[in-house]
């Protein structure tokens, strides 16, 4: 019988919420206007790095890699660059709706 499928592999994916769905959580949204370094330290303590890692565009391609979200690298540093504050409110809330459904 030949294997087609990796063990444990899932489908890709999206990201949860769109780059600008700030309203969609506006706690994380003023959590990150008001204190962009606490917010990324955050993320970086969800996903067991330095803190000095949360807010850099890095990190964004190892979680989609995590989890198989759709992207690339040159997108994310794209983005990074563009908005980072989108970024990183859109990484949390992504995080913290996988944590809701008990996928994280």
């Amino acid at each position: 019988m030949a294997v087609t499928n990796q063990p444990g592999s899932f489908q890709p994916s999206d990201f949860q919420t769109g780059i600008y769905d700030c309203c969609d959580d506006c706690g994380t949204c003023c959590y990150g206007m008001c204190c962009y370094v606490c917010l990324g330290c955050s993320i970086a303590s969800d996903l067991d790095e330095c803190c000095l890692c949360g807010l850099s565009w890095p990190i964004r391609s190892v979680y989609r890699t995590r989890y198989n979200i759709n992207g690339s690298m040159c997108s994310d540093a794209i983005i990074g660059m563009c908005c980072p504050l989108c970024l990183t409110c859109q990484l949390k809330r992504d995080i913290d709706r996988r944590k809701e459904q008990g996928i994280f």
